[in-house]
């Protein structure tokens, strides 16, 4: 699958509202945007894209952001007077950085061809040879931005063979409703009740994820969210699960399914997480008729 740097100016930055859309990208991991070229460009669906801005000056360029294409091109039909990007395709930016944090073009230059790497300064799409992608895996790993949760994968830092999505919502991502819950359910997963602090002593501190009992999307604008009632801690490989349906499994359907393959351990459920529970199901069996 090809993999390709995108390169823009400022003005289309500043067309996105470039600080929202870095909020965006870090509150739901994905901002879709239509890409257009002047060209067809050799990229479909699962090809890897880097964005390259061009600043009016060098501190102000460089490599921002890692996506995915998830189209294939498009020829715009009737389109003589938009100018001569009469192709596009959509990519799903998946790690943007912020403004000042971008990969400077000297440091790209060191890591790719100068040929390459002068290639992506201004707007255009460069193809990268195979031989060049584990590099930019490693220098977009060495300048990515920590995400929230210590046991999630910046974009762009490893093969995206290598990777499962799982999709959350906002409020998993929320770093107040996520401290407000473990707050008070603590970091064992609720389903399995692995910790990774048992398991790691200090370096597995805080290290649990959080989710959201009901999807968003089956309720009524007026929606708030109790991170205490509507948030429970769960592992990765628990949340995975619990995402693999739709609409996703509830702790107790997870624990009835580890139950019944022998790898559940007895413990205390109090009464706010049985009702909890208890206030999923029903949302959900409505939502199911």
């Amino acid at each position: 699958m090809a993999a390709v740097i995108l390169g823009c100016d400022a003005e289309l930055l500043r067309r996105w509202n470039y600080r929202a859309v870095v909020g965006k990208a870090a509150g739901s991991g994905i901002f879709l945007d239509r890409w257009h070229a002047d060209s067809s460009p050799g990229v479909g669906p699962g090809s890897e894209a880097w964005l390259f801005v061009k600043g009016s000056t060098e501190a102000a360029s460089g490599l921002i952001g890692h996506g995915f294409v998830t189209s294939r091109p498009h020829h715009l039909e009737g389109a003589a007077d938009a100018g001569p990007a009469h192709w596009f395709f959509w990519v799903a930016w998946d790690s943007l950085l912020p403004l000042g944090e971008q990969v400077r073009p000297g440091i790209l230059g060191e890591a790719l061809a100068d040929s390459l790497a002068s290639k992506a300064d201004g707007p255009s799409v460069v193809t990268l040879p195979p031989s060049s992608v584990p590099v930019l895996r490693r220098l977009w790993r060495a300048h990515a931005r920590p995400t929230a949760d210590p046991l999630e994968v910046a974009g762009g830092t490893v093969p995206p063979e290598a990777l499962s999505t799982v999709h959350v919502n906002r409020y998993e991502r929320d770093p107040d409703a996520r401290l407000a819950c473990i707050a008070f359910h603590g970091t064992q997963c609720a389903a399995c009740g692995c910790s990774f602090e048992s398991a790691y002593g200090v370096a597995g501190t805080g290290a649990i994820g959080v989710h959201h009992v009901v999807p968003p999307e089956m309720l009524d604008g007026t929606y708030q969210l109790d991170p205490i009632a509507d948030l429970v801690p769960l592992c990765h490989n628990c949340h995975a699960m619990a995402h693999s349906a739709n609409p996703p499994l509830t702790v107790g359907e997870l624990r009835r399914i580890m139950s019944a393959a022998g790898h559940l351990k007895g413990e205390v459920v109090t009464d706010v997480a049985l009702q909890a529970q208890e206030d999923a199901r029903r949302i959900l069996d409505g939502g199911r008729m």
